[in-house]
């Protein structure tokens, strides 16, 4: 487990004086300087447990149910308006496409970007995106792996291993639980 000390203050009006050892009972652990803490954390060592393709597919089948609840919601909404243009025979496909798409997009990228890598499928199975170093991703990152998701096939790209979506931004989806950080060397 890795540890950082600190500084302790007799009082406020001096400077930082380092903790010393009471008696033999108490004695304040030896304080090492920033260089040392900065290079054991850099010894630090992303060690990402997969998630399993058994969670991976439950978390697309609840995001994409949770998804087609929210175009239910539109279409409802669409209805309540009035707005029947995408309705109407004038073929306005190409709006309605986009506005499915969109929202496609804006659900898996909003989601992943408030809740640091989780949408609703990922929170309920505990499974998170990370970039492949285990550091969380960009808002960037986040809209390019929603907007990959719209390839076509590209669900069936897990079957291969990994998705597309994951390697063409570079992420892992981990299991939370089982991910750790460990310390490579002392």
């Amino acid at each position: 487990m890795l540890t950082v000390y600190y500084w302790s203050f007799t009082n406020f009006k001096s400077k930082p004086t380092p903790n010393i050892c009471f008696n033999d009972y108490y004695c304040a652990p030896k304080l090492i300087s920033l260089m040392e803490q900065l290079s054991l954390l850099t010894d630090l060592e992303f060690t990402p447990v997969l998630a399993s393709t058994g969670k991976r597919f439950l978390n697309y089948l609840i995001d994409i149910i949770i998804y087609y609840v929210l175009l239910f919601c539109f279409g409802i909404f669409l209805a309540v308006t009035g707005r029947s243009e995408f309705a109407s025979e004038d073929n306005n496909t190409f709006q309605l496409y986009l506005s499915v798409f969109a929202i496609y997009v804006a659900y898996f990228s909003l989601f992943e970007l408030v809740f640091k890598g989780r949408t609703i499928g990922k929170l309920l199975t505990g499974t998170k995106v990370v970039n492949e170093d285990g550091s969380d991703p960009t808002a960037k990152t986040y809209f390019l792996r929603a907007l990959s998701r719209i390839v076509p096939f590209e669900p069936f790209s897990a079957f291969g291993g990994r998705p597309w979506h994951d390697r063409w931004t570079r992420t892992y989806v981990i299991d939370v639980k089982k991910t750790s950080m460990s310390v490579s060397s002392f």
